[in-house]
This record gives structure tokens, sequence and C-alpha cells, in this order.
């Protein structure tokens, strides 16, 4: 669930450790950048371009004092950079990490940072938008400080380890990505700025579609942006491949921004590139390049001033080149071997489990096919007999039931003859009486066949009379 900053609320984020306590800030949407952590900007103005309501911005305060300032993604739960500057190196300390109450419950009234453990059910929604120890455990995955602590003294270090600080990152990586990048800040960056409070550090990480627990993404690469606005000004920026511990690649602020948002731009006015120094930069890149490959590096304050060294460097310089291409060549021709050898034998194991897949499928098959059968053999037994009682029930049935027939031949007959008398006797007055009727219809057909026969000749002789006797005669 997305959590916008569409809100008016402004609160501190506090936790009581030893003798301070440290704090954060969400800043309102309506005020101007990271209010007080404005200042580890260049011109205390933010990085443009990150504008999606789940980016919150949060000023990581200590003692009342800001620390550093760090872009949040409610989406990926994870940081998208934090903003600091070097102090001086400090050694490591107990890790107290601390969760962001506000960001998942505005409402609540905790407005400290506190330990996750001593939340219990204040908080609603906790973990909605921010990442928890919880979905650390187990995952295979630590919890890599974008602002290393190791760069930050004792009494910047408590405001480090907040999970708002932290992304998902293998343990081999983590190691490596807080060693180089405090090598480069301590090597490469502090000493070819003139002015330590001048140089501005942007560490990063880019959001992939890699979820840890399907909630928090594993970052794409890391990054760091440096800025040095003294006098003599520069910039840099340096990616590293979440799937290749050992890769540190340089390339200008320019170049990172087009990895990163569309829109995007770290530094205001591009730390003034139109007017940075080549030669500081080359410098910082030199360093950068020894750290790469391993080498020792110097840091006397005048390791820059001396043509002759500067003389080395550029002589030197291709020759690392040539020696870091033969080394990623030989590196690539290694892991090519190792992939090959692993396509070989995953070939050869996979070919091996399908025929043991395939061969324990057979045996499978043939045992419940015997089982099968087995069990059927029961089965049809019972149901032979059961037949065999049920055509023995059938054949009594057809036994019994001819015997009735048979038997009920001559009842049937025997009552059919007592009952003749019966309806002989019974007879005789309805024969009488069609006797009668008949005698009678017969006498009232002579009746009627003299009346008719009379008549006919009563016809005949009127019909002569009047043929041949004269009128006259005939009336008289």
């Amino acid at each position: 669930r997305e959590w916008t900053m569409k809100t008016s609320i402004v609160f501190l984020l506090c936790i009581s450790v030893f003798p301070g306590f440290s704090q954060g800030r969400v800043v309102r949407e309506d005020e101007t950048g990271f209010a007080e952590c404005n200042v580890f900007f260049p011109g205390q103005v933010p990085p443009e371009g990150f504008t999606e309501p789940f980016h919150v911005k949060i000023c990581q305060q200590y003692n009342k004092e800001p620390r550093f300032a760090t872009l949040y993604s409610t989406k990926d739960k994870i940081p998208l950079y934090s903003a600091f500057k070097f102090i001086k190196p400090a050694q490591s300390e107990e890790e107290n990490w601390l969760v962001e109450p506000q960001i998942d419950d505005p409402e609540n009234d905790l407005h400290e940072m506190v330990h996750e453990a001593d939340i219990g059910g204040t908080v609603a929604n906790l973990g909605a938008n921010q990442a928890l120890t919880s979905d650390y455990v187990g995952s295979g995955y630590e919890r890599g400080l974008l602002n290393p602590s190791l760069l930050n003294e004792e009494d910047f270090q408590v405001a480090t380890y907040t999970l708002t600080n932290a992304v998902p990152l293998s343990p081999a990586l983590s190691k490596s990505w807080h060693r180089d990048i405090g090598k480069v800040v301590e090597q490469a960056l502090i000493p070819h700025c003139s002015k330590m409070d001048h140089l501005y550090l942007l560490a990063g990480a880019i959001p992939s579609s890699v979820q840890v627990k399907g909630k928090m993404s594993v970052p794409e690469s890391l990054w760091l942006a440096a800025c040095c606005d003294a006098p003599e000004g520069w910039s840099l920026g340096l990616v590293k491949k979440i799937n290749d511990e050992n890769s540190l690649a340089d390339l200008t602020v320019r170049e990172l921004e087009k990895q990163l948002l569309p829109g995007v731009h770290l530094f205001k006015g591009n730390c003034g590139e139109d007017k940075q120094s080549q030669e500081k930069r080359e410098a910082v890149l030199q360093v950068v390049s020894q750290i790469r490959s391993g080498e020792k590096v110097e840091t006397s304050n005048n390791q820059d001033s001396g043509w002759v060294r500067r003389l080395a460097g550029i002589i030197a310089t291709p020759f690392i080149k040539l020696l870091e291409l033969l080394i990623y060549i030989f590196v690539e021709l290694v892991k090519f071997v190792f992939y090959f050898l692993w396509l070989v034998v995953k070939r050869v194991v996979g070919t091996i489990l399908d025929g043991i897949y395939s061969l324990w499928n057979g045996i499978v098959s043939y045992l419940k096919a015997v089982s099968m059968v087995l069990i059927s053999i029961p089965y049809d037994v019972g149901r032979v007999i059961i037949n065999i009682f049920l055509g023995f029930l059938q054949i009594v049935q057809d036994v019994v039931s001819l015997t009735y027939r048979i038997l009920s031949i001559p009842v049937g007959f025997i009552l059919h003859l007592a009952a003749f008398p019966y309806h002989s006797i019974c007879a005789i007055p309805s024969v009488l009486k069609d006797m009668a009727t008949g005698i009678g219809g017969t006498f009232s057909l002579v009746i009627d066949a003299t009346a008719a026969i009379l008549h006919g000749f009563y016809y005949l002789a009127g019909h002569i009379v009047k043929r041949f006797v004269p009128k006259g005669s005939s009336d008289d």
C-alpha cells in the first residue's frame, strides 16, 4: 500500500540511545526540499526528478542535529538515495536497528524512531510502507547501509542504523560495497577536495523487479555520486553491479543520471560541470583505478603537486588500463570455462536424473499395476460367488413359479365347472325374454307387410281407374 506525502503533519522521529537520542523527520510536501537536511546538497538544492507519490523525504537526525538525508520508496521498501558528508572514520559499534512508525501510521503518537521490538501493537499497518527486520530473516540478504556507518564519527553512527537507510544485499556484496566506498572517499575524494565541507556525497540504489519475500526490491545496482564545489571543483559517479561484487565502474554524473529515472538531476548546475578541473578529476580517477585494481594508494598531501608524478601517472595509465583489460579478459575466460563446465555437468547430471526419474516412474507404475491386480482378485472372487448365489436364487424362483402354474390349472377348471349351472339357470329368463321379443317382432312385421300390400293394391287400382274411366263417368 502506497503512502503519499500529502499530509499536513510535521513530526520528529526520535529514539533514546545511550547518551542521546536518534530521530528522523518526514518532511511535508509543501516544505522546500528536506528542510534542515538541505545542507547535505550543493547550494542546498536536493536532486530533481524524484516526483512519485511514494517517494518520501526523511531528514535523519541525532541529538536534534541533522546527520544525513534519505529519499525512501514506500513502493520498493528501500531507500533510493542517502545524502551525507564525510566527517571522519570511526570504529564499528553495535548495531541498533530502528524503524519509522510515522511512515506506516501518520496519525500515530509515536513521533520517534524506535526499536521494532518496542513498538508492540501501537502502530497500525506496521511494515506496510517500510521494510522490517523480519523481512530479512532467512532471506539470505543482510541490511546493507547506503550511508556507511564507518564513514561517520561515533556521534553520527547511531543515526545510520535505520532500516530506511538499508537495502537488501548479499553479505559479500555488502562487505565489498562498504570497503570500496570507504577507500574511494578516504583515498580518492577527500585528498582532492581542498575544502572537506564542500564535498557532497550521494549513495543510492536502483530497484529491480526481484523482490525479497514479495516485498522488498533487491537493488539492480548501487551508485555513488560525489560533488566537490570548492574553487577547483569536480564531480564523479561510481556504479557497482549487484551481480559482480568486484565491479566498480567510474562515469560522469550525467552518465549516471541516465541510468536513473528520466529527468533526474543529482546536483544543482551539474556541480559546476562547465568549470570543473579536469586535472583534479583525472587525479581522482587515477586513484579510483588503483583502488579497483587493488594497488596501494599513497595519501601524501603533496601527491598531486609534482609534475614528475603527474607524468608518471599519465604514462602508467595506459598500462594500468591494459592490465585491467587483460585481467578482465582472464576473469571472463575463467568465468566462461566454469560456465561451460557447469553446463556440461548440468547436462550430464540432468540426463542421469531424467533416467533415474523415468526408471522410478516405471517401477512405480509396475508396482501400481501389480497392486491393482492383487487388490482386484478378492473383488472378482466375491463377485463370482455373488453371481452363483444369485443364479441359484433365480432357479429356485423359476421352479416355484412353474409349480404354481401347474397347480393353478385344475383349480381353475373346477371353478369354471362349478359355475356352469349357475350361469345356465340365470340365462333362462334372458332367453325367454329374447324369444318373446322375437315373436312380437315377427307378428308386427307381418301386420306391417299386409298393410303395405293392401295400400299398394289400393294405389294401383286408383291409378288404373284414373287412366281408363272417362272424366264424366268418373264424376258420377
